[in-house]
């Protein structure tokens, strides 16, 4: 396997690549597994260290999406992340508009929110932003603490 480290807006990653066959490559992003469509495939020639991680094309496995968004690695100064609190639960999630950080949150698993409670407070670009729930219900599951970095798009809670 080969490990990359790479730095995004500020936020580090550390990429593993475990697998490559043609335009599809199975990589870790923070410990997290990916499936990965390439652009074009990898020239093994060119790339000596991947050429361990071929596979025969007929134990390829189909493409999947990404089990989780990556969430970034915990800088030398900071404590780790912690872990998510529960795990996803039914109902409508509520996800990120932009990538940022969880300075507070204002529900816990089995409070009842109406449309329009502020349910999270984001900061992103050194502003805080008021994420409200978009429908009316119970919290049943809360998948980040505060002080935890999300990207656009990760699930932070679900509204039963």
């Amino acid at each position: 396997m080969k490990t990359y480290k790479y730095r995004v807006q500020g936020v580090d990653y550390e990429v593993e690549i475990a697998e490559v066959e043609g335009k599809i490559a199975k990589v870790n992003v923070n410990g997290i597994p990916f499936e990965i469509e390439m652009q074009k495939p990898i020239n093994a020639a060119k790339h000596p260290a991947l050429a361990a991680t071929k596979r025969s094309a007929s134990t390829a496995a189909p493409v999947a999406a990404p089990v989780a968004a990556p969430q970034p690695a915990p800088a030398v100064s900071a404590a780790a992340p912690a872990q998510p609190a529960t795990a996803a639960g039914a109902g409508t999630p509520v996800k990120a508009p932009l990538p940022g950080t969880i300075n507070a949150i204002n529900v816990k698993v089995g409070d009842t929110v109406a449309v329009g409670d502020v349910v999270v407070i984001l900061e992103a670009m050194k502003m805080q932003n008021n994420i409200e729930a978009e429908n009316a219900g119970t919290v049943t599951s809360i998948l980040v603490n505060p002080g935890d970095s999300v990207m656009e798009g990760a699930v932070m809670l679900t509204i039963g």
